[in-house]
């Protein structure tokens, strides 16, 4: 028998550079147009996420004789997305906001060290800034706090209770929060 091809050619077809090339784009082209179909017929879900009456809780913490800070008026566009309180001994106020802009901005007020919240709120590389004045009805003088991701906090006494204003949104807008707070009772 002899080898009709010969020796080191290869069988059955010719290989080349063009012909890689080739079946290759052929090849991107066919994801390509599996992506393209696919998403031509998939529907993504829309998610409005829930607004919580935050009010209805602030009324009810007042009349159990408590007198915690909240937003009056909430700026507009904000929502609340979480409102939380925990009675006690210690009892705690939480608001969790969404700015018209997506940002979060949390205020937390509760019978405690104020390094303590910072750590558990901020995280625990939170430096401390110093003292700045900003005008609100629920005190003037707030300590100013940064942490190594960007998030700013602001901290004030209120009586017994430390309040803890906090989260991602810009300064500024976070400053326009605590400018609106309030432990005026409200009416049911």
């Amino acid at each position: 028998m002899s080898d009709a091809q010969g020796p080191g050619r290869p069988g059955r077809y010719n290989r080349s550079t063009g012909g890689l090339v080739g079946s290759m784009i052929v090849l991107v082209v066919a994801v390509l147009a599996f992506f393209v179909f696919r998403d031509a017929f998939r529907t993504t879900p829309s998610y409005e996420p829930e607004h919580v009456d935050w009010r209805s809780m602030i009324v009810s913490v007042q009349q159990q004789g408590l007198k915690p800070a909240y937003p009056a008026p909430l700026p507009a566009g904000w929502y609340a997305k979480d409102a939380a309180f925990a009675s006690g001994d210690r009892p705690s106020v939480d608001l969790e906001l969404t700015t018209d802009e997506g940002h979060f901005v949390g205020m937390h007020e509760e019978d405690t060290d104020v390094r303590s919240l910072v750590d558990d709120l901020v995280g625990s590389g939170t430096l401390e800034r110093g003292q700045v004045t900003i005008s609100s009805p629920v005190g003037s003088t707030w300590q100013e706090w940064v942490d190594p991701d960007g998030d700013h906090a602001y901290s004030t006494d209120l009586g017994r209770q430390t309040l803890l204003v906090y989260g991602s949104a810009p300064v500024t807008e976070i400053k326009q929060l605590i400018g609106t707070l309030s432990t005026e009772k409200l009416k049911p």
